[in-house]
């Protein structure tokens, strides 16, 4: 038995823990769990928990159901807002039968991804700035939403609702071991944005999990909402996940360069290159939900062209400048992804779009200094900049010929994320929407 392990079975029995939930997701990023008592974990972080792998989305076929949850003692963590019976939770990683890992483990789908950087020598960082809405009435169906407060950027507002709610979580997130930089209230009524301190990609993922969780907890805990839905309001910009990203070479940035006038190596350059050869083909990934286009379509730093900046915060890719003669702050910023999305998929796919541009040693393109949204199209094609897809449809055929995207998703959750977003965009295209209602109705 490891360190770890008995670690775990040893604060279970001190802190007097009650339930272990076994979380893991399914592809389309969806939290499950399953809770079990004390008296199994020690056989569960042995053997595994046993489920129906059929009845998960994009799982399983329901002749190969059989399907094995393996607790990662080193995501042990205590639930502090379960006070009633001591609750601590752990991520699972999902195997078959056989002991060979579920293909259909978008935690598994990660972690190969970090193999092949591995094997280049390479640790992947990422620092993610996750906005959110908190609204005041119930996320119901047909019912519009009602922001939370009236603020705006960086506005101060003294001990209001959601300078409470942003105390009360970062509170709670601290507790379970998950480090916060800055918070502040965003752009829109009612949106905020919180910033988890970097860390390495599988970690992240997993502690963007925690973040939804918990955030959702403390707004329902105060009688209000928190949402990541991309744009719930059509006058108001929407939510992004805007992720910073360095690759470090033991101690060492290997995006740093400090003769180089941004400060970026070759390495970081090739890695920025591949990020946009690859952005339009992974971005059904990165913006997986029909809602996720509105939030593209507004403009403003929502990135819709494939492009890099440095102080450009309408570009798709920022090479940001706060610190330019600090090594360890050397990265790239990531612009287009949603907090809506699987964040593990998500990462497997920038990190893999990356190393290509570094395998390949790809050029990088000219740096656009102007704000894209305000040039015309004959601009864009002047310039060389390609607009990133319209819709999820487009996103989908795009993915469709992608053999990166297909490479790092796998074929198993690469053909159901394909047949799950198609299906998606079939209904919601049939779908009359109330900007119909309203602006043809009276007309036609």
């Amino acid at each position: 038995m490891d360190r770890q392990t008995e670690f775990v079975l040893r604060a279970v029995e001190e802190r007097n823990v009650k339930f272990i939930r076994l979380w893991f997701t399914d592809v389309l990023g969806y939290l499950k769990s399953v809770a079990i008592a004390p008296a199994e974990l020690e056989g569960a972080l042995v053997e595994g928990i046993g489920f129906d792998g059929s009845a998960i989305e994009g799982y399983a076929r329901i002749y190969e159901a059989d399907m094995i949850a393996h607790p990662d003692p080193g995501t042990f963590q205590l639930l502090p807002w379960r006070t009633q019976a001591g609750t601590a939770r752990m991520f699972c990683d999902i195997s078959m039968p056989d002991g060979s890992p579920a293909m259909a483990d978008p935690r598994h789908v990660l972690k190969r991804a970090l193999k092949r950087a591995a094997d280049m020598g390479f640790t992947f960082y990422t620092h993610p700035e996750i906005e959110f809405f908190l609204l005041r009435t119930p996320l119901q169906p047909g019912v519009e939403p009602i922001a939370l407060d009236t603020g705006g950027y960086f506005d101060h507002n003294t001990m209001d609702e959601g300078t409470d709610f942003r105390r009360d979580a970062i509170n709670i997130l601290e507790q379970m071991g998950i480090s916060v930089e800055f918070s502040h209230h965003e752009a829109a009524p009612g949106q905020h944005e919180i910033d988890l301190r970097y860390a390495d990609a599988l970690a992240m993922a997993d502690n963007i999990m925690t973040f939804k969780v918990v955030l959702k907890e403390v707004a329902i805990a105060q009688g209000i909402r928190a949402s990541f839905m991309p744009k719930p309001f059509t006058d108001h910009a929407g939510s992004g996940m805007h992720t910073h990203m360095s690759l470090f070479e033991g101690d060492q940035n290997a995006f740093y360069d400090a003769t180089d006038e941004l400060r970026m190596s070759k390495i970081g350059k090739h890695f920025i290159a591949g990020l946009l050869a690859h952005a339009a083909e992974i971005t059904a990934v990165t913006n997986q939900w029909v809602n996720s286009y509105k939030r593209l379509a507004w403009g403003g730093e929502a990135p819709s062209y494939v492009c890099w900046g440095r102080n450009n915060r309408s570009a798709l890719v920022r090479v940001p400048l706060f610190k330019p003669d600090k090594a360890s702050s050397a990265r790239v910023e990531y612009r287009a992804m949603d907090s809506a999305c699987n964040p593990y998929l998500a990462y497997a796919l920038l990190l893999n779009a990356g190393l290509d541009g570094i395998e390949k040693e790809l050029p990088l393109p000219r740096e656009a200094e102007d704000d894209v949204w305000s040039l015309s199209e004959r601009e864009h094609a002047a310039l060389g900049i390609a607009s990133l897809p319209r819709n999820l449809e487009g996103a989908v055929e795009l993915m469709e010929s992608s053999e990166l995207v297909a490479e790092t998703l796998g074929e198993h959750v690469f053909d159901f994320f394909l047949r799950n977003k198609r299906a998606e965009f079939d209904s919601y295209r049939r779908e009359v929407t109330p900007w119909e209602l309203r602006t043809l109705l009276p007309k036609l």
